[in-house]
């Protein structure tokens, strides 16, 4: 617990700062964070991202995190990013054909679901911080409460299993604990923040976020399943990797955006 404590103080004095000054340093932080998420799940399926597969999938990644208005001044091509993504299909593809099958089929879908899955999340990460401060920060503490919630209400009450094949300690009690953790968290930004969206609207998609922020870590938890891995990585001491961090991030960000911009 000492562990974890120290290394998620040492976290959020990084990223608060750069959080609040936003801009180049924000998006440099979300590049290396995507990255090194893309690197996990390379680790996770045993395929190496210092390769040709790997580079074409970290550029893939590049792109999609790329602000629009960033995008729009860099591109020579004068392709969209998902007329690049199926230019990539088509070297992955002609790639398998090249090392006759050693890199297949199924490595070129997980790849190219990797880079969706980590590059939309990220990039939604990107545009949540330009959209304003505050809804950035009301997205990660409503996923960091609900998770809180959902642990304390589950240990203490829980006693119907959520999904057992899937992350054995989490219970329904907790799955709701989380939710109206996350309400409460709602209720303080209407009355302690400038955040634009009317009160009923912001319950309802709180309770919307809260869910699948739960969906979201339940979703890593079936992929490190599905690949025996305890964590996605061992980046931070006691928390695992981005991906153990971050697993909730991607699902809520995206959502949150589609929601109320």
């Amino acid at each position: 617990m000492k562990q974890r404590i120290i290394t998620a103080t040492i976290l959020i004095a990084i990223f608060l700062p750069i959080a609040i000054l936003g801009g180049i340093p924000f998006l440099f932080l979300a590049y290396v964070m995507a990255s090194i998420g893309l690197y996990e799940l390379f680790q996770m399926r045993k395929l190496s991202i210092f390769s040709f597969h790997g580079l074409i999938a970290l550029i893939l990644l590049w792109i999609f995190l790329l602000p629009n208005h960033y995008f729009d001044i860099i591109n020579i091509t004068g392709l969209s990013k998902i007329e690049l993504a199926f230019a990539a299909v088509l070297l992955f593809l002609s790639y398998t054909v090249i090392v006759k099958n050693y890199f297949s089929f199924d490595d070129v879908g997980f790849i190219l679901l990797s880079v969706l899955y980590i590059g939309i999340g990220f990039f939604y990460f990107v545009q949540i911080r330009e959209e304003g401060l505050v809804y950035l920060f009301y997205a990660l503490f409503v996923v960091w409460v609900t998770d809180s919630g959902a642990y304390f209400v589950g240990r203490k009450f829980g006693k119907h299993k959520l999904w057992p094949d899937i992350s054995p300690n989490k219970t329904i009690e907790g799955f709701f604990g989380g939710i109206a953790s996350g309400l409460i968290v709602a209720i303080l930004f209407i009355f302690f923040s400038n955040i634009q969206i009317p009160f009923l609207q912001l319950l309802i998609v709180t309770i919307i976020v809260s869910i699948f922020g739960q969906m979201g870590d339940l979703a890593e938890s079936a992929l490190k399943r599905h690949y025996s891995v305890k964590d996605s990585g061992n980046l931070f001491p006691g928390h695992g990797g981005i991906l153990d961090r971050c697993d909730s991030w991607l699902f809520v960000l995206p959502l949150l955006h589609f929601l109320i911009f």
